[in-house]
């Protein structure tokens, strides 16, 4: 049976969980530099993301020699746990606990089940940057909030999921950032594109290239804006024209501010459709980049119900 509608789309204010938010952000962050000490580069950073799981947020297997572990942030047990290969687990407590308490038990933790793992211990797109050894300023952890976001995040991944699957062409997983704790997923027309300037706090200019190599159309959700969130849309190059294009539903709109369309998320929840309104969003944004920036969308796009005859 599924979830109600009401329930299914949580309410969470962006000003109730800031602390907690905060602390989570770190402790994703930690866990992403793990699995980038230890993954193959693919491209625009791929290899480095999180994914929303059944239960929380997963690094999906790493590599490690010629064994696999995984890391696993239970949202719903506030456990983590890291599994390996021949069965073994350990856990840390998702607690109030400062970043550096939790660096520290999850590196033993790795110790322990022969993981040595060396990364860079500083968090990155966040200013100022407190290594997370000497972190004791973010230490609070609401686990009722922590659940709240997991379930906005379970339903921003299923209906971008829907979104993707109209695209053959090259795209990305419906995958998290941990640098800038988002929900994306970024469609490409094929073309390379200008050298991207970088800017972003503690995060070297070069990552910013590699991750906006290629002409791009990306979507996703953001924990940090308006009242409880919001979804957004953005095109690298913007063509012209691109923050004038029409797009829906009327709750949408552009922001100066970030270069992009958002869509608070309070609007989706409370649509009479929630689905739609953001299937709606996330494809006339994208229209506004295809058609502004001229795109081949007959070879890029397709119908995902091509084979339902068959079934």
């Amino acid at each position: 049976m599924t979830a109600p509608t009401q329930h299914a789309w949580p309410s969470l204010r962006v000003d109730d969980w800031t602390a907690t938010r905060e602390t989570l952000h770190m402790w994703t962050q930690i866990v992403g530099k793990i699995r980038l000490a230890h993954a193959p580069l693919v491209n625009h950073w791929w290899q480095v993301t999180l994914y929303v799981s059944p239960r929380g947020l997963t690094t999906s297997t790493i590599p490690y020699g010629t064994r696999v572990f995984d890391i696993e942030l239970d949202l719903i047990d506030h456990r983590l746990r890291v599994r390996t290969d021949d069965g073994a687990v350990r856990t840390v407590a998702l607690e109030s606990k400062p970043v550096a308490t939790f660096y520290a038990e999850l590196m033993s933790a790795l110790g322990d089940l022969g993981l040595e793992t060396q990364i860079q211990a500083t968090p990155n797109e966040v200013d100022p940057a407190i290594p997370f050894a000497q972190d004791h300023q973010h230490s609070t952890y609401d686990p009722e909030a922590a659940h709240l976001f997991w379930r906005q995040l379970v339903q921003a991944d299923r209906v971008i999921q829907q979104f993707r699957s109209h695209f053959l062409g090259k795209v990305s997983p419906v995958h998290f950032f941990w640098g800038s704790l988002d929900l994306a997923c970024t469609r490409f027309s094929g073309r390379t594109a200008p050298t991207h300037p970088g800017g972003a706090p503690n995060c070297g200019d070069w990552v910013m290239e590699e991750g906006y190599s290629h002409e791009l159309s990306s979507c996703g959700f953001w924990a940090g804006g308006g009242d409880e969130g919001a979804f957004y849309s953005y095109a690298y190059p913007g063509p012209d024209g691109f923050a004038e294009h029409p797009v829906g539903p009327a709750d949408a709109f552009f922001s100066e501010e970030l270069g992009q369309f958002l869509l608070p998320y309070e609007a989706v929840r409370t649509a009479r459709d929630p689905d739609q309104a953001l299937l709606e969003f996330l494809q006339t944004t994208y229209e506004a980049a295809a058609e502004l920036g001229s795109w081949d969308r007959a070879a890029l796009e397709d119908d995902p119900t091509r084979w339902d005859h068959k079934a």
